[in-house]
């Protein structure tokens, strides 16, 4: 490069610490990497938007801090920037390096890519925003004309990906001659059976120093035990981790849930795919490999592919058909505050004592557990959906707007009016009775509909049922759920229906 050579400057953003980075990639073609300068701003603004787990602070900002070494060791101008807001943080870079142009990708959510069409005004130069490469769907969208209130099944659209992509396949037919092995996926978790841990990671330097920041920024959970990957190199030990030990038996107890163990024989990978260190079709590709080389069962490689290629895709999806309107629905009409026990964890009922404290202390539960605890729970007691949600991002290490968005007021709580899901996920004690081992532990009978030790999971369900019995008796997937109502007698129904306000009534909301 010259002295009178032009720089050009790439933003990448936190969640997109791609190792094949498509603006880094498209600015070095164009300009030559000595003409290119990077940078990666923390906000302030952005952590301090809303209460958020410190984990996942220190995950993404030692993400990003690693990331930028990494460039650095690959040659790079890397200017890492902490500011008080995003804008601020480009300007500054700007001011100081005076590129003639900037490079970015699309941003995964609604309100980072708005900002980044109004960057050329705010920056005064030209900047070009090239295509989010991070999910599939922007390779191949299964239903590209379908109005946003049409509901899509998820099956179907999981179908069309694999058929696209090749991905367990014998020509047109999946291998196997099954799509789905879901049968086969819910077994309860023998009690004996051992859990394997997962990989940690000891903090370095960097890890370190920015765990003593995060441990002073209002948040939630503390930083004492951070133990995730943050490079690369170790989210792909960590994968690899998954292959050799866990993704065998994931299948079977995929639904199970357990006090023994948060993890069971999940990947614990969201976290990091959802910030670039891995990406989708590595991992499909790698545990399709695991199958056909007899490492592990095709129920279980179905399965894990399925939390990908099936749900994931499908949530980013939706996200993008439905738009911001998508926050403001509320099919069942739910309106109550969010109890001072999800942010506790100070509740008599086992299985959402455990499952709220790790998401607190912890940032992670498994998908059952949110759906068919947290979910489950806030559906049968009208929780207000966009606080259920806020509680979500709050909580969670891989949590993000068009993830959460999507996943919890559309799937969880079926506040879409069934766009996403085509019908609510709601089950009565007797589901995590048999899926877990909660019950066993807690001062409530999982067999009892009402009175004093019932299980408020018992009495909320059929009152929901009772209340909602029209609307669900239309819906061919809960036909069987609501003719359960035939065995309730009038008495029954009453006491039932007075129980689960009174319970409802007891729910204290947080103050301040």
């Amino acid at each position: 490069m010259t002295a009178t050579s032009p720089l050009t400057s790439v933003w990448i953003l936190g969640d997109q610490l791609l190792a094949r980075q498509p603006a880094l990639e498209t600015a070095v073609a164009a300009y030559g990497r000595d003409a290119v300068r990077v940078v990666l701003v923390q906000s302030a603004a952005r952590v301090g938007k809303t209460a958020c787990q410190r984990q996942k602070l220190v995950l993404l900002f030692s993400a990003m801090r690693h990331y930028a070494r990494t460039l650095e060791a690959q040659g790079f101008v890397v200017d890492y920037r902490l500011a008080p807001t995003f804008s601020a943080g480009l300007q500054a870079h700007v001011t100081a390096y005076q590129p003639e142009c900037l490079l970015t990708m699309a941003a995964a959510n609604w309100h980072g890519r708005a900002f980044q069409h109004t960057l050329a005004d705010r920056l005064g130069l030209p900047v070009t925003i090239l295509p989010n490469t991070q999910f599939l769907v922007g390779r191949f969208d299964p239903y590209p004309d379908t109005p946003p209130a049409q509901p899509v099944v998820q099956e179907y659209f999981y179908r069309e990906m694999r058929r696209h992509f090749a991905v367990l396949m014998d020509g047109r037919q999946p291998l196997g001659g099954q799509w789905n092995y879901d049968k086969q996926n819910r077994q309860p978790l023998p009690a004996d059976l051992p859990l394997p841990d997962i990989p940690v990671y000891e903090p370095d330097e960097i890890t370190r120093s920015v765990m003593a920041e995060v441990a002073n920024m209002p948040g939630l959970g503390a930083v004492d035990g951070f133990a995730l990957a943050v490079t690369r190199a170790e989210a792909l030990a960590a994968f690899d981790d998954f292959l050799a030990h866990r993704l065998g038996a994931f299948g079977a107890y995929e639904d199970a849930m357990t006090t023994r163990q948060a993890t069971l024989f999940h990947s614990v990978l969201s976290p990091y795919l959802n910030i670039g260190l891995l990406e989708p079709l590595e991992l499909i590709e790698a545990a399709e490999r695991a199958y056909h080389d007899g490492r592990a069962p095709l129920n279980s490689v179905e399965g894990f592919v399925r939390q990908i290629l099936g749900w994931r895709e499908y949530i980013y999806w939706q996200y993008w058909r439905q738009g911001p309107a998508l926050l403001a629905m509320n099919a069942w009409v739910a309106d109550r505050p969010l109890p001072a026990f999800f942010w506790s964890g100070e509740t008599e009922m086992a299985c959402l004592r455990h499952v709220i404290r790790r998401a607190l202390d912890q940032g992670y539960t498994h998908h059952i557990e949110r759906l068919m605890v947290v979910c489950n729970f806030a559906v049968l007691a009208g929780l207000l959906p966009t606080a259920v949600n806020d509680w979500f991002l709050s909580c969670y290490v891989d949590a993000y707007e068009w993830v959460m968005v999507p996943n919890v007021i559309g799937m969880g709580l079926n506040a879409d009016g069934g766009r996403t899901a085509t019908k609510p996920y709601i089950a009565s004690a007797n589901y995590i009775h048999k899926m877990s081992d909660y019950c066993a532990g807690c001062r409530y009978n999982h067999k009892q509909r009402h009175g004093p030790d019932a299980c408020p999971f018992n009495f909320l369900y059929w009152d929901f049922l009772i209340e909602h019995e029209e609307r669900l008796r239309a819906n061919p997937r809960l036909g069987r759920n609501v003719l359960g109502l035939r065995h309730l007698d009038e008495a029954e129904r009453t006491a039932v229906t007075r129980q689960a306000q009174q319970f409802l009534a007891s729910l204290v909301a947080p103050t301040g």
